[in-house]
């Protein structure tokens, strides 16, 4: 096949993996929500610099993804689960595209598809493709201004690379400022290791660097001209004061440790590939090569490697290099900060497929027999889950009620499509042996049924698995059941948790109970004369009494039961106030 079928080809196979399952399943956590709300408030007051939620604070994450999200939403009449998760679908579509035109320009087609497809059905990219979160849509910007970076170089760094800048701008727009720095550290240090003139390089960086800024700081201006001296406080705490925290606490040791447990978890089920090759390698003629040359010639090795290897080599690994001890001097540890990464990676996983299928094709017999089997062990768990029925007696401990509800959504999401969604992957995971007899000799195809069969398997998955997981931690019933004990009455919504009286920057909510009433639940820490309050049992026991001296009364008409919200037992009261100013005491 052509460049240009291949490409088509992948572009229909991941849009139908991925656009149909967007809205099968609720809000589950508290980032999506709390992303969708920010485009509600978009649409609903006209603000699209700097808009507010209920209790009328700044939002914290510049406003590209939100304006991404609005613009879909306003097309289709409304902010949806589907609407809401489009933008980062579209992105990561556009990253595994991008992904294969750049490295089919610069390597051969196997390695090229192998990596676009290693990229699509790595976990953690997979998993925030499918999510209302900014990280997505900033990866792709990252990485694409990346791969036009690259491609300026390869130019001889004529001209200023507009696009690039204009994606790394889109990137600083959706993440923050820090995003430019990474980049362009990431080619400083590929332009240096290229033995390129630092004067030159750090000249172009730091005009590109500016360039950057721009759009960036334009928004932030018309945001301080709305936001003032409390939205200023807060980016500089957000960026700069970031960053400064996070270098004054680095530590190494602790630092490296949890990036390590991302990369193999978040590189499922590719990182089992690598484990069980670990198994087939020839230790003991690498073990002569490093006795024979010692540290001084291991450096001289490494010296010669990056002076003459393909220039693409050493740009995926700088990039590599540079967002990884940016996650390691993070202040949050999180498997998403490695996102950018997760291209560049594939890529040396895709070469390093390609050296075990001439040299250890052992490893791709027995990881493509672990694929196959554990895709049948998939299907036949789903399948004896729908003929047996589980009682609830079975299940104990604090999330039971979750296991309750995710037993309940495995029975009642299957449908004809579900059962066909099951007979495709079960056909492709049984027919592996097949393929294995009949084409001994041609391990590049198995290497592509490998691919095969772990797209099928995210078919199961992403239409029958995560909506009953994810459904099951929803708490959009419980919402439904508040609006259905406060609605009628008319009376205002307000929420309280106690975390927030301590907090001066930045407050907690309950994101998803908000989303699911319409967006309507205030802040009780403005003390309003009457109305329903949410709190949790714990809140309810210490803070209660303190309220009633103030001068409310308060009247128990809801709770969640074992139902966790944000792993807290909600309680719905009704309130009013006994006096007509009720004195506040601290």
């Amino acid at each position: 096949m052509t460049k240009k079928k291949v490409f088509w080809t992948m572009f229909i196979c991941f849009t139908l993996l991925v656009i149909p399952f967007l809205g099968i399943y609720d809000f589950n956590t508290e980032g999506e929500p709390r992303e969708a709300l920010v485009a509600c408030d978009m649409l609903e007051s006209g603000n699209w610099i700097l808009p507010r939620n209920q209790a009328g604070e700044l939002t914290h994450q510049p406003p590209f993804f939100h304006w991404c999200v609005a613009a879909v939403s306003a097309i289709r009449g409304g902010v949806n689960e589907f609407t809401a998760r489009f933008p980062s679908a579209v992105a990561f579509i556009a990253l595994c595209l991008a992904t294969f035109s750049f490295f089919v320009k610069r390597r051969n087609m196997f390695t090229a598809l192998l990596t676009a497809c290693i990229t699509f059905t790595t976990y953690e990219l997979h998993r925030q493709g499918f999510n209302c979160r900014v990280d997505m849509v900033f990866t792709c910007c990252m990485v694409g201004s990346l791969y036009l970076f690259y491609r300026w170089y390869e130019r001889d760094m004529k001209g200023v690379p507009w696009l690039a800048v204009l994606l790394l701008s889109l990137s600083a727009l959706t993440k923050g400022p820090a995003m430019i720095l990474i980049s362009c550290l990431a080619m400083t240090l590929f332009l240096l290791l290229r033995r390129v003139s630092v004067a030159k390089t750090l000249l172009w960086m730091l005009a590109i660097a500016l360039l950057s800024l721009v759009l960036p700081t334009a928004w932030y201006y018309a945001a301080y001209q709305q936001g003032g001296d409390a939205f200023l406080t807060m980016a500089w705490n957000n960026t700069v004061g970031q960053l400064i925290r996070s270098v004054s606490d680095f530590e190494p040791v602790s630092a490296w440790l949890p990036n390590v447990l991302f990369f193999l978890m978040g590189f499922l089920p590719w990182c089992f590939l690598l484990i069980i090759s670990l198994f087939t390698l020839p230790y003991r003629s690498l073990r002569d090569e490093m006795r024979h040359d010692r540290v001084h010639g291991v450096w001289l090795r490494v010296k010669y490697w990056f002076r003459t290897t393909d220039p693409i080599h050493v740009f995926s690994f700088s990039v590599i290099i540079v967002v990884l001890f940016f996650c390691c001097i993070s202040e949050s540890k999180r498997s998403i900060h490695l996102m950018p990464l997760y291209p560049f990676l594939s890529f040396f996983i895709a070469r390093y497929v390609y050296w075990l299928v001439d040299h250890r094709n052992v490893a791709i017999k027995i990881y493509g027999g672990f694929v196959s089997v554990l895709g049948m062990l998939l299907i036949i768990i789903l399948v004896c889950n729908q003929f047996i029925t589980i009682p609830d007696s079975f299940f104990h401990g604090r999330r039971a009620q979750n296991s309750i509800d995710m037993a309940y959504e495995l029975h009642t999401i299957w449908n004809v499509w579900s059962w066909v969604l099951i007979v495709i992957p079960s056909f492709l995971c049984a027919y592996w042996w097949k393929w294995l007899r009949g084409n001994k000799s041609s391990f590049h195809r198995h290497v592509l049924d490998i691919i095969l069969m772990t797209l099928a398997l995210y078919l199961p998955v992403d239409s029958v698995v995560k909506p009953a997981t994810l459904n099951a931690q929803s708490v959009k019933r419980v919402a439904h059941d508040i609006a259905r004990e406060a609605v009628p009455s008319g009376g205002d919504i307000y929420e309280y948790l106690s975390e927030n009286e301590q907090k001066t920057d930045e407050h907690t909510h309950y994101y998803e109970l908000h989303y699911y009433l319409g967006n309507r639940v205030q802040s009780f820490l403005s003390r309003p004369d009457h109305g329903f309050l949410i709190i949790s049992r714990d809140d309810a026991r210490q803070c209660l009494p303190r309220f009633e001296r103030e001068g409310y009364c308060f009247t128990e008409i809801y709770n969640s039961g074992r139902k966790p919200v944000m792993k807290r037992q909600i309680v719905l009261y009704q309130f009013s106030t006994l006096t007509t100013t009720p004195t506040l005491t601290p």
